[in-house]
């Protein structure tokens, strides 16, 4: 995964006989407690299944594409990929991941505002047809580098305009002249995409303009001769069983009016967040503390020392798996289950003033040498500030319970078939208890 990248080896742990998530956790704990304490992450193989049933359940009707850039960990893309899901790309890297995991070409879409030749190049030699085009002189290059290219051309909506300052997609009136002079130049247009992020607070509204534009698209397509049959609806899907019911409530009567099943239309989303936030645990090591006194406006319930507040360093922050902090996202403390609780900050190891991970919290009085655990980091670092840090990659350790693993059989994941890197270790209580003592 990003700033979290796998060693080759897939060994998964398969947890029997009551073995939980939480013991494997604490083993892996002990075992940095007589080395170094470095940081680790725990990939819970169930936890994403458990979201593609629910996506199933939900919507199945909209087929999923996961975006590789969400997270590039070889392990989800190889549970993702048997499990049927497609795949969106940005970069030759990411298509070169997907295709060495046996992904069809035809089960990807080359996804990015401005494509590098290069990029285009390897798309074509691979036989890889589906790319998103947004403007004009995108549309030059892959005519030129890739004339056997099916566009999906990137309709602009206003809930995306709204969350952004920079212009994203074009314009009803910008598709127009898109498929004009893909007509002229020889290039094949097949649909249209949007994307309505997931802090849109009007879905209704968000989805009804953004599917109408759409519908509108594909007329103009039709009438100027182009089979028009893919509908991508995008991300912004958060993980939560509830914003999918309620992104499902809003789009399902409105593709039933303008893209119905008889239609022939396939309808895709792209669902990143919502497959591996949740899959994935993060395990820190408090390695400074400080102690401040500041002033205080207001105070949360529990809190106290009212002008005390505690500085944790961390063994990692911001240049690191933490990165998405620095565009803006905001990292949810840790969970710590103790009755005092103070006011504290969370800061990573380089002393920059940038390298705040978490604001303010509320965590009981630690010590140097303590663990935090952060949850739903399956969306964290950032491949672009991977330079930032010479760190070598975080440890993953990849876990499925048993029951878990007969879902995924019966959804017809198999060891011989259709994931043939992953080797199982069988963890049992007995083997915890027994590798604890040798720790200690």
């Amino acid at each position: 995964m990003k700033g979290l990248t796998d060693q080759p080896s897939y060994i998964v742990e398969l947890l029997e006989g009551g073995v939980t998530l939480e013991d494997v956790i604490d083993g892996h704990i002990c075992e940095q407690a007589v080395v170094e304490k470095s940081a680790f992450v725990v990939g819970d193989l169930g936890a994403l299944m458990r979201q593609h049933l629910c996506w199933q359940s939900l919507v199945p009707h909209v087929q999923p594409y996961y975006p590789v850039k969400c997270n590039s960990s070889p392990v989800a893309i190889e549970l993702l990929a048997s499990l049927g899901l497609g795949f969106i790309c940005t970069n030759k890297a990411e298509m070169s991941l997907v295709l060495d995991h046996g992904v069809p070409p035809e089960n990807i879409i080359l996804s990015s505002v401005f494509k590098q030749l290069a990029h285009i190049k390897y798309a074509a030699k691979n036989n890889i047809q589906h790319l998103v085009c947004e403007n004009e002189a995108e549309l030059s290059k892959i005519a030129r580098l890739h004339p056997d290219a099916k566009l999906l051309l990137q309709l602009t909506t206003e809930a995306h305009a709204a969350e952004t300052s920079m212009a994203f997609g074009s314009s009803l009136k910008s598709c127009r002249h898109l498929l004009e002079a893909a007509k002229e130049l020889g290039v094949e247009v097949v649909g249209v995409t949007f994307h309505i992020p997931s802090s849109c607070q009007d879905l209704q509204q968000a989805y009804t303009h953004a599917l109408s534009d759409a519908r509108c698209v594909f007329d103009m397509g039709v009438e100027l001769g182009f089979n028009m049959n893919i509908l991508d609806i995008g991300g912004g899907f958060t993980g939560s069983e509830f914003q999918l019911k309620q992104v499902e409530t809003a789009v399902r009567p409105l593709l039933d009016a303008y893209f119905p099943q008889l239609s022939g239309v396939q309808v895709l989303a792209q669902p990143g967040s919502f497959y591996v936030a949740s899959a994935f645990s993060l395990a820190v090591n408090v390695i400074g503390k400080k102690v401040v006194t500041r002033h205080w406006d207001t105070l949360a319930q529990g809190e106290n020392n009212e002008d005390t507040e505690f500085l944790y360093y961390m063994n990692e922050g911001v240049y690191g798996p933490f990165g998405r902090k620095l565009l803006g996202n905001s990292i949810p403390a840790p969970s710590v289950h103790k009755e005092a609780m103070y006011a504290s900050s969370l800061w990573g190891p380089s002393l920059d003033p940038l390298d705040q991970v978490v604001e303010r919290c509320l965590l009981p009085d630690l010590s140097v040498g303590d663990w935090l655990l952060f949850s739903n980091m399956g969306v964290c670092g950032l491949e672009d500030l991977s330079c930032l840090s010479t760190a070598p990659p975080l440890p993953v350790y990849y876990t499925v319970s048993t029951s878990d693993w007969y879902e995924m059989q019966e959804a017809g994941v198999t060891l011989d078939g259709t994931i043939k890197n992953f080797s199982f270790l069988p963890i049992s209580l007995l083997y915890l208890q027994q590798d604890t003592r040798l720790v200690v």
